[in-house]
């Protein structure tokens, strides 16, 4: 399994497109500087999560759930318990939360990005340090919903940007669909 190090390394080597993309980076470094523990959710401020956005093998749609937790449509992704395989954690949740293995996988992250998750139960409010990769899916691919969803669709892009969805999610179909 890979190293706090090596995420450190696949965050400070992310390709960085505008000033906002270098604070979030130089952000997330501080953490993982602070946080010895950064990649397991017991890091009660947060942690790493790794996540993807899934398009057809045609470039036409994106596949979006609807997350059960959080009801919001969003990209799959996930907590990355103490691997640091950034890349494998976001292929990994991809698998599970779609039902989809990516035919490819961008090969450095596309988008950094810092959110807050509310509190829940015995949860504290806390941030998901996320590291974004784009993926496609194999030609004839069948999504399969997981537990963690409440419905999983392909959308046009056109169409995933009327849904109620965050400015990150918009920022992912952007860098996408340019």
């Amino acid at each position: 399994m890979a190293s706090l190090t090596d995420a450190r390394a696949t965050i400070a080597s992310c390709p960085t497109r505008d000033a906002e993309q270098v604070a979030v980076q130089a952000r997330i470094l501080r953490f993982i500087d602070q946080h010895e523990d950064a990649l397991v959710r017991t890091c009660l401020s947060g942690h790493l999560t790794a996540s993807a956005l899934l398009i057809d093998d045609a470039r036409e749609r994106v596949l979006l759930h609807h997350h059960k937790k959080l009801e919001r449509w969003l990209q799959f992704g996930g907590h990355c318990d103490g691997d640091g395989d950034l890349r494998a954690c976001a292929a990994r949740e991809t698998l599970e939360e779609s039902g989809i293995e990516p035919a490819w996988m961008s090969p450095a992250p596309i988008d950094l990005d810092v959110h807050a998750i509310p509190a829940r139960r015995d949860e504290p409010e806390h941030d998901h340090h996320d590291v974004r990769y784009l993926t496609v899916a194999p030609a004839g691919a069948v999504a399969r919903i997981s537990e963690e969803s409440r419905a999983l669709r392909w959308f046009t892009p056109i169409a995933a940007r009327e849904l109620a969805i965050d400015d990150s999610v918009r920022r992912l179909l952007d860098l996408a669909f340019a």
